[in-house]
């Protein structure tokens, strides 16, 4: 909401024209104070309806001013009295040491507060239908705004990612200077796959060179949407200063104080518009009547509406309008994109776009049902716990009888018992895990069920273990405030768990020590994914004796951040710490020594290279005799190499023919690799619920094939981790396998000895057998090395130097420059024609933005026929490549160098190729110094 300067009044813009002024106290009047205003919330928190909360997050590439808007947001909202300042170190979220010292985010910080600020006094909010009577939008009444600001850096894109997994919207903000650059497609790709709603803000406004209209274009060419623009700038003087903007929902301008706190905003009509300003006013129209004929396309209601005012595009009511933008952004695969103008930074165009948060963005209750997995069955949450989903299963189960001693009865599908079902409390995801000086660990969850109460018993289906949590906080940034529950759709703190980690699954059930029965047992909430690592350093103590309080503290950093990755090399016992780039492995290790107090130093950064093999090996059978932890263990694999690739149909040198389809009773791709595992006789007699990976078979054969302590799934575990440990390490240089694949078959009569067989042993052999037929290829295994999808943004003077520096000194080669590029996503249903695209004229080009520009498939005026982009050599282009990734360490200093410090790059691995001889001869002299 916003306070006009002639009264003490918050209205929202869109619905100025409709209702008129909606009074609201002044922000003065509730405390500035940040430990008042949390108390003031504690107390209303329980007592808050689901409509009435958003989860959001801020997404965007670095730079381009996320942690700058949270901070506005948080003062307009009352959290706050003050304005933080990145520069300065003294923004909210942004409160870690590496943070403030550096100006970026670097782990993600939630925060509460409200919009629009919360009247004194308890006062019952009116239903949505009440609002909807008096043709009031839901910025009239105060929300719960749980704010997620994330990092834009790509070495911190799981930070985002386990982020996105629990928002029920996003706000993507953009550089109105650079446009829609890399970082944005990639963390708008990541949002679509969790199916976020959006909306797009464009950032910066105010600076020289900043293009409105050319950015609108980018939207709908690079996100592939179409972009509805709600706002446009507004721009004073000869200078052509960025002083406000204009609401083409509400036909209003909207006038910010120069140098002001951005508190007072003066309101203008369109006949006022009209005399002061006429082209302003008349561009206001254009987009008025280009958003109504958008939103026509799209909505069907929004046809009545308009037909209804006999084809006045201005005179569609703007409560109409908001409805008809919040059904399509809600919309499953939506392609409408709403826009919104501002710059933060000088504090213009923030409480409209709050105003947009609540009007546009779903709350808790509109998000569809989150996908769980039980056993091998998926489905929505609420469809398991109303008793709707049925679980498939081939479990055999024993129903005991008064006359018979026992009797099995085997049955296909079962559902949840409703009085397990009735006990369960509460279901939640742990999304993110912090390891705090003062609190300890700190477990961020997300409720998606019940509630969580403190203390309650908390079992993890991951682990399969119970824990419970003697405190639950409400977190602010660095603060908290501790809560005697957390409910259904809200975001909250775990304090005390020891074991819970990113991704499990949490059930607040009665029954501590058994935990719930089958199947909520195997209850998850849908993962979340950890890209692999692709730098590694050497981690050394400075002494013996710190050597466990080092290893104590990787795990605690591991806990906390699941995309860094630990190895011990067993020939020289080195530690390795992997991660997602130079800076990632930069801020572990200034954690383990700043923050962890661990005396270690760290080595230089290198490269996490592969090794492949080019032949098949012959079948190598191997039987491990040995003892493990003082009981003799004893049994037998046979274990088969090949090459892998899996762009290629696959076909087997061994005698696929003769072995039959129901003995393969695991075929699994991970990391690159395939095992197979084949148990002639054994995968029709499945004696236990079946892994996601098996196969479900009917039972047509006997369980006798098998002794009493084995049973299948632990059979296809056990040979599982084997190959794994084997596949860890290569035959030749001790990296990784890759491109390789396995085929194990483990033969009940010749591989089991009785009770000696036990899973520890029957891993054993399938490690050892894996390693044996490995061994026979070592002369013919060769080294792979990670090769990057680079995207380097460049100013136009500078990109022929940076062309030929890829292409000739670090042996990379170009895919496309920003003329070719063409956005193809998968959250785009139809091709997006940018010709058809409405965006005002920007100042400082040499024109409007037209359609010739920008072609169908150009990237918003950067056709090399002309355009405002084109023709300026301090235009920004972009520039993707493929280049190994040993080329691009230290790349960054280089290319700032190239470019007088203009150009940034970003980069996600490919994949990985194959090294020729030299340059695998190169890579090894520089790792052993020979």
């Amino acid at each position: 909401m916003i306070r006009i300067a002639s009264a003490s009044k918050w209205v929202c813009p869109g619905c100025m024209q409709r209702s008129g002024l909606l009074s609201r106290p002044s922000i003065q009047r509730l405390s500035p104070l940040r430990k008042a205003y949390i108390s003031t919330t504690r107390s209303l928190n329980s007592t808050l309806d689901l409509d009435y909360t958003r989860n959001i997050g801020i997404i965007a590439h670095i730079d381009a001013g996320k942690t700058t808007t949270t901070e506005r947001m948080l003062y307009y909202g009352g959290f706050t009295r003050r304005i933080g300042d990145v520069d300065e170190g003294s923004t909210v979220t942004d409160f870690l040491p590496a943070e403030r010292a550096r100006g970026i985010t670097i782990q993600s910080a939630a925060i509460t507060f409200h919009w629009p600020p919360k009247p004194s006094g308890e006062q019952t909010p009116p239903t949505l239908d009440e609002l909807k009577s008096k043709d009031l939008p839901r910025s009239a009444v105060s929300h719960t705004v749980n704010l997620i600001d994330t990092p834009g850096h790509a070495d911190f894109t799981f930070e985002v990612l386990r982020s996105l997994r629990i928002l029920d919207g996003a706000v993507c903000i953009l550089d109105g200077v650079a446009g829609v650059e890399a970082q944005t497609e990639k963390v708008w790709h990541q949002a679509s796959i969790y199916r976020i709603p959006r909306i797009v803000y464009i950032n910066k406004l105010d600076r020289e060179g900043a293009a409105f209209g050319r950015t609108v274009k980018e939207v709908g060419s690079r996100l592939g949407g179409w972009p509805a623009v709600c706002q446009i700038p507004w721009f004073e003087g000869g200078d052509r200063r960025f002083q406000g903007v204009g609401d083409a929902v509400s036909l209003q301008g909207l006038l910010w104080e120069e140098g002001g706190d951005g508190k007072t905003v003066k309101m203008s009509t369109l006949s006022t518009l009209e005399e002061a300003d006429t082209a302003f006013a008349s561009e206001l129209k254009k987009a008025r009547i280009a958003l109504v004929e958008l939103l026509s396309e799209h909505d069907e209601n929004m046809v009545e509406s308009f037909l209804e005012t006999d084809g006045d595009h201005l005179a569609v009511k703007p409560i109409d309008i908001i409805n008809s933008l919040r059904r399509c952004v809600l919309q499953p695969n939506t392609s409408l994109i709403p826009v919104f103008a501002g710059a933060s930074f000088r504090n213009i165009g923030v409480q409209p776009l709050l105003d947009s948060v609540i009007n546009l963005l779903p709350s808790p209750n509109e998000r569809s049902d989150p996908e769980v997995s039980i056993g091998s069955a998926k489905g929505g949450l609420q469809s398991f716990l109303s008793g709707e989903l049925v679980v498939e299963s081939s479990k055999v189960i024993v129903i005991p009888d008064k006359k018979k001693k026992q009797s099995k009865t085997s049955v296909s599908a079962y559902s949840a018992p409703q009085t397990a079902l009735q006990k369960l409390e509460g279901c939640a995801l742990a999304f993110k895990v912090v390891s705090d000086a003062k609190r300890g660990v700190l477990v961020y969850v997300r409720v998606y069920s019940g509630t969580i109460a403190r203390s309650a018993n908390l079992f993890n289906t991951n682990l399969n273990l119970s824990e419970k949590a003697p405190r639950l906080l409400k977190m602010y940034a660095s603060d908290a405030v501790e809560v005697p529950e957390i409910q259904t759709g809200h975001i909250g703190v775990l304090v005390g768990l020891k074991y819970a980690r990113t991704g499990d699954t949490l059930l607040s059930y009665p029954s501590f020590k058994t935990g719930p029965p089958e199947p909520i047992n195997t209850l998850q909430l849908r993962p979340i994914n950890v890209p692999p690592p692709v730098f590694f350093a050497s981690l050394e103590p400075h002494s013996l004796s710190e050597e466990k309080h080092m290893h104590e503290a990787l795990a605690l950093l591991l806990r906390e951040d699941p995309s860094l990755q630990v190895t011990v090399d067993e020939d020289s016992g080195q530690t390795l710490l992997s991660g997602m780039g130079e800076l990632h492995l930069e801020i572990a290790r200034d954690r383990l020594v700043n923050d962890f107090k661990a005396k270690a130093s760290m080595g230089q950064i290198e490269i996490g290279y592969r090794e492949c093999i080019s032949e098949p090996s012959p079948p190598v059978t191997k039987i491990f005799d040995r003892e493990i932890a003082g009981r003799k263990g004893k049994a037998g694999c046979t274990a088969l190499v090949e090459p892998y690739n899996p762009d290629e149909p696959y076909e087997s040198s061994s005698s696929s023919n003769e072995v039959d389809n129901e003995d393969i009773i695991l075929d699994e791709t991970r990391d690159g690799n395939r095992i197979t595992i084949i148990a002639p006789g054994l995968g029709s007699s499945l004696n236990n619920t079946p892994s996601p990976t098996l196969k479900s078979k009917p039972s047509t054969t006997s369980n006798d094939l098998l002794p009493s302590h084995l049973t299948l799934p632990l059979i296809t575990s056990a040979l599982y981790n084997g190959a794994l440990g084997a596949l860890a390490r290569g035959p030749k240089h001790s990296f990784p396998l890759h491109n390789t694949h396995v085929t194990l078959t483990f033969s009940a009569s010749s591989h089991i000895f009785g009770p000696e067989t036990t899973p520890s042993a029957i891993s054993a052999s399938s490690r050892t057998a894996t390693q044996a037929a490995l061994k026979h290829l070592s002369p013919s295994a060769a080294l792979m090395e990670p090769v990057m999808n680079v995207t380097i943004s460049v100013d136009e003077a500078s990109m022929g130097a940076v062309i030929h520096d890829i292409s000739s000194a670090r042996g990379g080669h170009i895919i496309s420059l920003d003329d070719d590029h063409v956005a193809s996503h998968a959250d785009a249903p139809v091709p997006i024609d940018v010709s058809r695209i409405y965006a005002p004229p920007d100042p400082f080009g040499d024109g409007p933005v037209s359609s010739r520009d920008t072609d169908s498939g150009g990237s918003g005026g950067s056709s090399s026929s002309g355009g405002s982009r084109s023709s300026s050599v301090n235009q920004s282009r972009s520039i993707s490549a493929k280049v190994p990734l040993k080329e691009m360490v230290g790349y960054l200093k280089h290319l700032r160098s190239l470019t007088g410090g203009r150009a940034t790059f970003v980069m996600s691995v490919d994949r990985f190729e194959r090294m020729g001889a030299q340059r695998e001869k190169a890579a090894m002299s520089a790792m052993t110094g020979l």
